[in-house]
C-alpha cells in the first residue's frame, strides 16, 4: 500500500475521512486543530480526539459541528476536564466519553498485579519493581 506524507494538519485533513488525534499536549501541539483544519476535513469528515483537549480549538470545533462543516466528532478529552462544554453535549453529531483507556480489564488486572508484585518484593526485603523517588524534605 502506498502512503502519502502530509506536511501539515490541513493537508492531512484534506486526505482523511477520519482525523484521529493521539498526540501529546504541550506548546508544540496546542491548538493544532483549528478552523482551517476542520474546514479541510469537510462535511463528510470526522474528528476523533483521544490525545489531549488542548490540541483542538474547542470554539472552532463546536462551530464546525453546529454548522455541519464536519460530519461529527468523537472525543474523550476536553480543555477543562472533567467539565464538558454544554454546546458539545447538545449536538447530535458527537460521541463524548470519559478518558478511560487505562481502565480496560487488562490494564486494571496489570495494575493490581504490579502492586501485588511490589508488595511481595518489599516484604521479602528486596527492592520494589517500580520505586518512586520522593522529593527531599523541605526545611
Amino acid at each position: 500500500m502506498d502512503y502519502t506524507y502530509c506536511a501539515t494538519a490541513v493537508e492531512l485533513a484534506r486526505t482523511a475521512d477520519f482525523l484521529i488525534l493521539a498526540t501529546p499536549g504541550g506548546a508544540s501541539t496546542r491548538h493544532l486543530i483549528d478552523r482551517r483544519v476542520l474546514d479541510a476535513l469537510g462535511p463528510n469528515g470526522y474528528l476523533v480526539n483521544i490525545g489531549r483537549g488542548s490540541v483542538v480549538v474547542t470554539a472552532d470545533l463546536i462551530a464546525a459541528l453546529e454548522q455541519r462543516r464536519i460530519g461529527g466528532a468523537a472525543l474523550d478529552v476536553f480543555d477543562d476536564e472533567p467539565k464538558v462544554p454544554d454546546a458539545l453535549k447538545k449536538l447530535g453529531n458527537t460521541v463524548l466519553t470519559s478518558h478511560v483507556a487505562g481502565l480496560s480489564p487488562e490494564a486494571a488486572h496489570d495494575t493490581v498485579q504490579r502492586v501485588a508484585d511490589n508488595l511481595t518484593e518489599y516484604f521479602a526485603g528486596r527492592p520494589v519493581l517500580t520505586p518512586v523517588a520522593l522529593p527531599a524534605p523541605t526545611k
